[in-house]
């Protein structure tokens, strides 16, 4: 009894023009347990803002991400969503270098990584 059938990768693609593209700058942070509340609010009321204010991204989203960490810490997620590679690209030349340069209160008190994300399709 076959319970579901998978298309092959070929029907499936090319992807749909209506489709709109979207890029995701990724942040995902590792934080002390100490700090979270502060920094929790710093990102809500300061961080996310001041990113969404380069006007490169049109939404954020932050989740926790449910893991335990062997180093400790409570880890995060921080989205933003961008309608263009063209916006994201000058995100990073013209706004990034001053955004790291402002924002400096829980410098040495986390540890961080960030990925950019291509939308290949949404459901």
């Amino acid at each position: 009894m076959i319970l579901f059938h998978m298309l092959p990768l070929s029907k499936c693609l090319p992807l749909p023009s209506k489709l709109a593209l979207m890029y995701i700058f990724n942040i995902t942070t590792n934080i002390s347990e100490e700090i979270e509340k502060d920094w929790l609010l710093w990102m809500n009321d300061t961080f996310i803002p001041n990113m969404i204010a380069t006007n490169k991204f049109h939404k954020a989203i932050m989740t926790q991400v449910e893991v335990d960490e062997e180093m400790g810490g409570i880890t995060y997620s921080t989205q933003y969503f961008t309608h263009s590679k063209t916006l994201l690209d000058r995100f990073f030349e013209e706004d990034q270098p001053s955004i790291l340069q402002k924002h400096t209160k829980f410098r040495g008190q986390y540890v961080d990584f960030s990925t950019t994300l291509k939308v290949i399709s949404e459901q």
